[in-house]
């Protein structure tokens, strides 16, 4: 987050080529802001271009290192607040949470433009998403919330389901609020959501667990922090995260520096 910039640098040393001040005109109101955060980078899959996102100006940047002396960044009004997250199926969208705008910018890396931005529940905290086949609405990229219990299925699929592209498809009821990830795996049926920042010790200590072919059904709950057979402190459950097979799921049991963490 500080120094306001991002470094471009040599892959296999981690030699500094290249430092970029990110300081600038907000989105929106055009105000200057002397030390707006870059809040996630990645990498293009059809270019050699980083996409950076700048938290506080709204400004998503293509940054394009072909030729540093000459260097080229298309830069694309988004949204203020922009966070962190994750490509579409196809690796051609790039989704991102803008999270006190409570929307999300869809950026076509191919043709370097913003594609979208969709209206979604209150402060999404995406992680990466989560990118399934929705069974009535084809394929969606998933989002939770911080601020209400609400996942967020957008579709992404421009050629198949026009109709359904770039809006909000399905919203489907969690556990509450203080969602952080959210993950599903392309050999697995099921859709795992946190809610490791809930107020509610029973919430945050739990995952829910949604499944994909019937999304009309509530979800399973698991109780996980009471399956690690920790036995006090707060004990957040949070972070999914899929083997690669997609046929084990692991989580963190986060707990207070004089208590047990666990996995």
């Amino acid at each position: 987050y500080w120094p306001p910039q991002y470094v471009i640098m040599k892959g296999d040393t981690l030699e500094p080529l290249k430092i970029q001040a990110t300081r600038g005109m907000t989105v929106g109101d055009q105000e200057y802001h002397p030390e707006p955060r870059v809040a996630s980078i990645v990498a293009s899959h059809a270019k050699p271009e980083f996409v950076v996102n700048v938290k506080e100006t709204g400004k998503i940047l293509l940054v394009n290192y072909k030729d540093l002396n000459n260097l080229k960044v298309t830069e694309i009004a988004a949204a203020k607040f922009l966070h962190d997250g994750g490509w579409d199926s196809t690796k051609r969208y790039f989704l991102v949470a803008a999270n006190q705008s409570n929307k999300i910018a869809v950026v076509d890396s191919k043709e370097g433009e913003l594609e979208k931005l969709v209206d979604v529940g209150k402060i999404p905290h995406p992680g990466r998403g989560a990118n399934f086949r929705d069974p009535k609405f084809g394929p969606v990229w998933a989002t939770g919330h911080l601020g209400d219990e609400t996942i967020a299925l957008i579709g992404t699929d421009k050629e198949k389901h026009r109709a359904n592209a770039w809006k909000v498809v399905r919203t489907l009821k969690g556990q509450g609020g203080g969602n952080l990830f959210i993950k599903t795996h392309p050999k697995s049926t099921n859709l795992y959501v946190d809610t490791a920042l809930n107020p509610d010790p029973k919430i945050s200590q739990s995952v829910a667990v949604f499944g994909i072919k019937d999304l009309s059904k509530p979800p399973r709950v698991l109780p996980i922090a009471e399956w690690s057979g920790i036995k006090d402190g707060p004990r957040r459950v949070v972070q999914p995260e899929y083997n690669r097979a997609g046929d084990e799921v692991w989580f963190s049991v986060w707990n207070g520096k004089e208590q047990n963490p666990r996995l």
